[in-house]
């Protein structure tokens, strides 16, 4: 189990970077393999643990849902609940697992974690998520924050938005990120509700200019460095991106020197002055990665199916992904069978320049 003394970890959160750019907790896909491979290509952007509900760290293998390479800092553990005192445990446990933030989900729609008031039922129940927060912060010394919809149901659009936020600022919660998208609580699956509910992006700078003392990170939709840039200069503190990082890992490979420019982050001048890694690079460092999980007993799937997408609309990318997910699972699956997915992208390379 990790443990840290609280003056380390005060002086390592006077040293973290902003949260300009945030990669999204995702249920199945940011696991600590995942968050590994973008750490290779982002030394700066915050990453974000799966949701963990509260009952797991308490009750179960506190290892298994915690555990994380220390080459992922900055790190956030995303935690789902609704009881403050189990919520206040599991933040005492995140500060001592040597995470930098804890963060409370009140967006995910799923019916599962609904029927447990988790997610973003509790946007209903704003006193009990005021209780919760409060009770975290009372906790930890790390940062608490909190990822929401702009609303739920027949909510009273950004009144009710504002509202919100006003009374949970109320506790000292000073980070917001906000999904730019209403939530529908039935009738829409999570999937639906990550793609049919409107977009509304003015709603986020609204909420920014009506609380400028708040930091307000916007999430959803968001696609390209460009398209984040922008989304900074209308009026968000930071952005969080979701599915594009995890289906196109290599749209991260300008966050740092884009978002965290070497004359504010001195850490980043030797990266500044290099060219950006290639797709290879990035693929050889995560191979390395593999290898040694292996030996570690992790199955090979469990490790492949993050890189996927780092060759996508790429020569070969499109044969580089059938070749993973048709003999990653077979039962003489090595490394090896990572080095013949990347032939397919030499061959097509060798082929495509004559």
């Amino acid at each position: 189990m990790r443990t840290e003394s609280v003056t380390n970890i005060s002086d390592r959160s006077s040293a973290l970077p902003a949260r300009r750019f945030c990669l999204a907790p995702m249920m199945e896909w940011s696991d600590r393999h995942c968050r590994y491979l973008w750490r290779i290509i982002s030394r700066n952007a915050w990453v974000y643990t799966e949701m963990v509900v509260t009952g797991a760290i308490i009750h179960g293998d506190k290892n298994r849902f915690l555990d994380f390479n220390d080459e992922e800092h900055p790190i956030a553990l995303q935690l789902g609940g609704s009881n403050p005192a189990e919520l206040a445990e599991c933040s005492k446990i995140a500060e001592r697992w040597g995470y930098d933030e804890v963060n409370l989900n009140c967006g995910c729609p799923s019916d599962r974690v609904q029927n447990n008031m988790i997610g973003a039922v509790l946007m209903k129940h704003t006193q009990t998520v005021a209780d919760c927060l409060k009770a975290m912060q009372d906790a930890t010394g790390i940062a608490v924050t909190i990822k929401h919809r702009i609303g739920v149901d027949d909510q009273d659009g950004f009144n009710s938005l504002v509202d919100f936020v006003g009374t949970l600022a109320e506790t000292g919660t000073k980070t917001f990120i906000v999904h730019a998208r209403k939530a529908w609580l039935q009738g829409l699956s999570p999937k639906e509700n990550r793609e049919i509910p409107p977009l509304d992006y003015d709603a986020v700078y609204r909420l920014k200019a009506l609380y400028p003392h708040l930091e307000i990170i916007l999430n959803g939709g968001l696609t390209t460095t460009a398209q984040c840039s922008d989304v900074i200069k209308a009026g968000a503190d930071g952005v969080m991106v979701g599915r594009e990082a995890y289906s196109n890992p290599y749209v991260l490979v300008d966050v740092d020197n884009t978002f965290y420019p070497s004359s504010q982050y001195p850490s980043n001048q030797n990266q500044s002055n290099q060219s950006l890694p290639s797709r290879k690079e990035i693929f050889e460092q995560y191979v390395s990665y593999c290898e040694h999980q292996l030996t570690k007993g992790v199955k090979l799937h469990h490790l492949s199916k993050h890189v996927l997408g780092l060759f996508s609309g790429q020569p070969g990318g499109r044969l580089f992904r059938r070749y993973m997910s048709e003999n990653v699972h077979k039962p003489n699956a090595s490394i090896d069978t990572l080095w013949q997915a990347y032939e397919c992208v030499e061959n097509s390379n060798r082929a495509a320049t004559g």
